[in-house]
């Protein structure tokens, strides 16, 4: 490996980042460890001279083409040379394959995201010339992938090299493209940049070794994703880069996709060939705090002006209906802008305080008792057990769906419930509609594995099939009435334990996408009338814990009303 003072200076900055000299949140210091940790590692080499090429291609060929820069050279921070460094550095030791092919970068607004992407855009297509390349910038608007693209335009223009490329901007199509030659006169390369407006139904065709997914948050479902990495799969050397915001609704691929690269970071999964780059706040709650604005913003003191971004957060504070604006787009925090009742991230911190497992639950002496939310035979259908122990609420909840449903559903409604299968709180029903033989058979399992069940409350629609096999199989049933008045009582019980931080729900995800879709609405009395937040959402795992837990309230009231008979 050539000595290279640029690869110097990204070793000095992320290691200033693990001694914290330069202040950054855990996602960033975790992805600084784990650049060193690769730099140790027998399988990959680091190349210098082709993250070199990229970063001083850069500062040499691409100026701002706005701002009070404008005509000024790109001068990459840091940051920016640590991610260029580790998408075009790190190979495979003895071979010609690249180490990354998925990168995602997370970035608050205002830190030059989309320049950069075009300023990297620009550098490796240059750098694979040779091997013919093809990049698409693509963003769910044409607009916001043009933008990236006229920043490349303009630049060939501004360096007077639009002679030596063919330039489209029309309504038919925006690309940039070039074939190199030797001095003989014979073909050695091409290179071919073209900015698209998300299809994935145009995507089938589409072949290239480059592409940049703008804006990720914004993009409906996970096909959308994966049909532009299909397209990828002929070159060795290949990219797929998203590079977002945070986005305001949790039930899409993009949060799901930031939770997953949080798991790779920590070690709990593995994905080696994904790089990882994700700066957002530590403490959201501390907002007005600098140091959570530095953490989340790479940019800090350079496009980011300190005093600029505290005067957002103060004002933040003051107006709370703009504080979600603020988390969101300056601190990087994904918010809801639903009006979900329940705040997942304080559901998240209760359950994160415990961490019993199943076997563990099984041999504490805890009353338990059974709800089944009973859907139509082709839909999601709950189970779950809820019990007392010490103060603590302990929700354990399951999912049942027809496997041809859950095919349709993941794909249309954006809900993972192959995933959910994977971990175990789901059962794949074999079948077009749902077998509640599978139902049966999971409270059946929980009771085998020592779960006291005292009896199962159950919603009497779709239940006779049901109930019937349950009380031959020697379950205690109780019908539960789906009056909003008589299921607030469980509403406001979970919700005061969730407040007191006193609500464990076994780390199910499952659980968790059902609590987060809750949509409440209180009447004059104050009962709660609860629902989906949006048609397609599901809430049943949580409204079959509302029918389990109404099941621990009404034997505590009558072992209440029997004790003050002895008194």
């Amino acid at each position: 490996m050539a000595k290279s003072k640029l690869f110097e200076e990204v070793k000095a900055y992320a290691q200033g980042i693990i001694d914290g000299t330069i202040i950054a949140n855990e996602d960033r210091i975790l992805a600084a460890k784990r650049f060193f940790r690769d730099l140790e590692n027998p399988k990959y080499e680091m190349r210098t001279r082709d993250a070199d090429f990229v970063i001083k291609i850069i500062e040499a060929t691409f100026t701002h083409v706005k701002g009070p820069k404008k005509g000024e050279p790109f001068l990459l921070e840091p940051w920016q040379k640590f991610i260029c460094y580790n998408l075009a550095g790190f190979y495979y030791k003895g071979t010609n394959e690249r180490r990354f092919k998925e990168a995602f970068i997370f970035l608050p607004r205002k830190n030059s995201k989309t320049f950069f992407a075009s300023a990297l855009a620009w550098a490796m297509s240059l750098l694979e010339r040779k091997y013919y390349s093809v990049l698409y910038i693509i963003a769910s608007k044409l607009d916001r992938a043009l933008e990236a693209f006229d920043n490349i335009r303009e630049n060939v223009e501004y360096m007077g090299e639009a002679k030596n490329f063919k330039i489209l901007n029309n309504n038919a199509e925006h690309s940039i493209s070039r074939t190199f030659y030797d001095a003989d006169g014979e073909k050695v390369g091409a290179m071919k940049m073209q900015a698209l407006a998300a299809d994935a139904k145009r995507a089938d065709g589409l072949n290239a070794n480059f592409i940049i997914l703008d804006e990720l948050h914004a993009y409906k479902n996970a096909n959308e994703y994966y049909v532009y990495k299909q397209a990828m799969k002929a070159y060795i050397n290949k990219l797929l880069i998203g590079i977002t915001t945070a986005g305001i609704d949790m039930n899409t691929f993009c949060y799901q996709r930031l939770k997953y690269c949080q798991e790779v970071m920590r070690g709990t999964k593995e994905d080696e060939e994904y790089f990882i780059f994700i700066c957002m706040a530590d403490n959201p709650d501390d907002y007005t705090n600098p140091v959570e604005h530095e953490k989340a913003n790479p940019n800090y003191r350079v496009t980011i002006r300190p005093n600029d971004i505290l005067n957002e957060a103060l004002q933040a504070q003051n107006d709370p209906t703009g504080r979600n604006e603020f988390l969101n787009k300056s601190l990087n925090i994904y918010t809801n802008a639903l009006s979900t009742y329940f705040d997942v991230f304080e559901a998240q911190e209760s359950d994160g305080k415990y961490n019993w497992s199943l076997e563990e639950l099984a041999k504490l002496p805890i009353k338990w008792y059974g709800g089944a939310d009973l859907s139509k035979m082709y839909d999601l259908t709950g189970g779950a057990l809820h019990g007392r122990y010490k103060d603590v609420d302990i929700c354990i909840s399951h999912g049942f769906i027809p496997i041809t449903t859950a095919h349709l559903k993941a794909e249309e409604d954006q809900i993972p419930f192959f995933w959910w299968e994977e971990q175990g709180w789901l059962t794949l029903c074999n079948s077009d509609t749902i077998e509640y033989e599978d139902v049966l058979r999971w409270f059946s399992q929980m009771r085998d594995m020592g779960f006291q069940i005292k009896w199962i409350g159950y919603d009497r629609r779709y239940s006779r099939e049901f109930v019937l096999k349950a009380k031959k199989a020697g379950f205690k049933m109780r019908d539960q009435s789906q009056r909003y008045v008589e299921k607030t009582e469980a509403f406001r019980e979970i919700e005061k334990k969730l407040k007191k931080k006193s609500f464990y729900y076994v780390h199910n995800k499952a659980f968790e996408y059902c609590l987060q879709n809750v949509k409440a609405i209180e009447d004059s009395d104050e009962f709660v009338r609860f629902e989906k937040v949006k048609p397609a959402y599901r809430i049943d795992l949580f409204d079959a814990d509302v029918i389990a837990c109404k099941q621990m309230l009404i034997d505590q009231e009558k072992a209440q009303k029997q004790g003050s008979w002895f008194k």
